[in-house]
């Protein structure tokens, strides 16, 4: 699959050919879009104040522009006046969370002057993330590549993603979706530009033998962490 372009009007879904990370999205402009109650959704509202539904007993939540959720099982998201775009993973159970509108400038050095920001983090070392990207003027991006797909949209500004294929043109309200190993860089001229983007998997985050709360726990002077006998034994990783 080669790098792909859509707009916000095209009010679609669309769907990954690329196991072992399956993933759909739906687009959605001026309307109320259902969301299936398998998997997670990972979704973005790019204009207006839209509706989000899907906890049991909760009213809705209303999300301004420049806001992002995620939300494990069925729902809906939109309304009139709104467009976003919502990343499915059918087969991963996240953590609801809303968050934004989006900061102005990312957290993490990334690559080449940009910066990065984690907006949904990995629950456990391996899990999807969502993530936004900031890339200042007169950007020209090391070629590289990710070993699984990329699928994001443009929040702000304008620039270019180059590839051996050819040279996409990127602005506000473009969603771009990048294949595994495509070979790729951002460019920018003269203005800045933002992009929130879908990783389907993680190599960073904790796992059951390392986190916040393990780690901190101390039998005398030593961490739980480092005294395997008295830690809780989890019949998987996603238990």
């Amino acid at each position: 699959m080669l790098l792909k372009t859509y707009s916000l009007q095209q009010n679609q879904l669309e769907s990954s050919s690329q196991p072992p990370f399956p993933a759909t999205f739906q687009i959605w402009q001026n309307r109320v879009i259902d969301l299936p109650d398998t998997g997670t959704h990972f979704g973005y509202t790019y204009q207006g104040l839209a509706s989000l539904s899907g906890l049991a007993g909760a009213e809705a939540y209303h999300l301004h522009s420049g806001m992002y959720f995620c939300l494990p099982g069925e729902g809906s998201i939109g309304g009139k006046g709104t467009s976003g775009i919502v990343i499915t993973h059918p087969s991963y159970r996240g953590m609801f969370s809303l968050g934004g509108p989006i900061e102005s400038q990312g957290r993490f050095a990334y690559i080449d002057g940009g910066t990065s920001s984690l907006l949904i983090p990995p629950v456990l070392r391996g899990d999807p993330c969502l993530n936004a990207m900031y890339f200042p003027p007169a950007t020209e991006q090391t070629l590289h590549t990710h070993p699984s797909d990329r699928l994001g949209i443009v929040v702000k500004g304008q620039g270019e993603c180059k590839t051996p294929q050819g040279i996409a043109h990127l602005q506000s309200g473009i969603i771009f979706w990048i294949p595994a190993n495509g070979l790729h860089q951002f460019c920018t001229k003269d203005d800045r530009l933002t992009v929130v983007v879908f990783h389907p998997d993680s190599d960073t985050g904790f796992t059951h033998q390392d986190n916040p709360m393990l780690n901190r726990t101390l039998v005398g002077e030593v961490s739980a962490a480092e005294l395997p006998q008295i830690q809780t034994k989890m019949t998987s990783d996603r238990s």
